[in-house]
């Protein structure tokens, strides 16, 4: 069944390998000496567990009708999935990414192996089977709206905690400076969790949508980073910025927690521990306010404002301690923008790395912007994911 799922691509799994590391993206750019760069992180080493696939994304002029037939602008496959880009990326950055995932030994698994190594990230936790198949997703770019839609396939047989031994888990800990879940995979993502909260390892979740498990995940979090309509609808909170102040109530191992916005950008509201009795009280939504009246328009770079450490307050939801955050993105030409999809995933490797980093929010909400735009400059989730010796990161890292 599945391969008659993939009829319409002939050959073209086999060549994956070829148009990931041969192909270069529709525009070239001079790449910075690394003797100009600040020097990387001391601790390079990232684990990730997650999601991987194949990606099929047809660009089109419009998105059809119901019962029309229409022909594709241009054609790519690549591997995808959110834990694959996000670590795809985090390698380009320069650091040491391990990914703990599954995929079947067919010609999709093996070109999701090599596509992922050939970028540097470290495939020798992935558990194989013998039988199913890998997973993959049909995506269509609308050149007209700038929008995409995704149908996936998932992966089968599906991973299981078991298949992961409790050496290999250790393994894949030795060393790490973060965790990274996507929110997949949930039965080992929390064992895995587990263990890393037992050796004080930070851990990243991606909340994109409320998933199974998820809830026990996000309490072993760090940190979060959501998509727009996440927080509201796991709080249940009125609005975004209450949504974002009860969700640090409610998981007290939480340091910060961001949502992005698209090309609106994002916010991002930090816990305090030094934060004084006698600090003012101020009200979430005005403060959000405030801060967008101080954004300046006129910068097409990404930017970001912050408030002092304040003691937040919502209506009915409580107070905490710490700052509040908004950060712009890229406003990127219309003739330059060519694909949105991934810019989640590669805003969260750039977070990954700013942590390793040491980065303040300040610098990197809008690092993490632009890795983000640069990403929606080419077709795919990979295809424009810069490197650490891209021009356009020279001012931001």
């Amino acid at each position: 069944m599945v391969s008659s799922l993939l009829s319409p691509f002939p050959n073209v799994i086999s060549q994956l390998k070829l148009v990931s590391r041969s192909s270069p993206p529709f525009f070239t750019r001079a790449q910075m000496s690394t003797e100009s760069l600040p020097p990387l992180p001391e601790h390079r080493i990232v684990l990730g567990c997650g999601s991987v696939g194949v990606d099929f994304l047809a660009s089109v002029s419009s998105y059809p009708k119901p019962d029309d037939k229409i022909r594709s602008t241009s054609l790519k496959v690549q591997g995808g999935g959110n834990a694959g880009n996000a670590l795809t990326c985090v390698a380009r950055l320069g650091l040491n990414p391990r990914l703990i995932s599954k995929v079947a030994n067919d010609a999709q698994g093996k070109s999701i192996l090599e596509e992922l190594e050939s970028d540097g990230v470290d495939t020798s936790f992935f558990i194989v089977s013998e039988e199913g198949n890998s997973p993959f997703t049909y995506i269509i770019v609308d050149n007209e709206t700038k929008t995409r839609t995704c149908i996936h396939t998932p992966g089968y047989p599906p991973l299981i905690p078991d298949e992961l031994s409790q050496s290999q888990l250790l393994s894949a800990l030795d060393g790490a400076n973060m965790v990274y879940f996507d929110g997949r995979l949930y039965e080992t993502a929390l064992i895995i969790a587990k263990e890393a909260a037992c050796k004080n390892i930070p851990i990243l979740v991606d909340a994109e949508r409320e998933r199974e498990g998820l809830d026990d995940l996000l309490n072993f979090a760090s940190y979060a980073i959501c998509s727009a309509r996440f927080p509201q609808a796991w709080t249940k909170a009125p609005s975004l910025p209450s949504a974002l102040l009860s969700m640090l109530l409610r998981l007290p191992n939480l340091k910060f927690v961001i949502v992005t916005l698209g090309e609106d950008g994002c916010i991002m509201l930090e816990r305090s521990v030094n934060g004084g009795s006698d600090a003012e009280e101020i009200n979430i939504h005005g403060l959000l306010e405030s801060l967008n009246q101080r954004k300046d328009e006129s910068k097409t770079i990404p930017t970001c404002i912050s408030s002092v450490v304040t003691k937040l307050s919502a209506n009915g939801i409580g107070t905490v301690f710490g700052r509040l955050f908004i950060g712009a993105a890229e406003k990127i030409p219309p003739s330059e923008l060519v694909d949105t999809t991934g810019a989640g995933d590669a805003f969260i490797g750039a977070v990954v790395y700013a942590l390793c980093a040491g980065m303040p929010p300040e610098k990197m909400l809008p690092f993490a912007a632009q890795v983000a735009a640069s990403g929606c400059r080419a077709l795919g989730a990979r295809t424009g994911l810069p490197h650490r010796t891209d021009p356009r990161l020279v001012t931001f890292l």
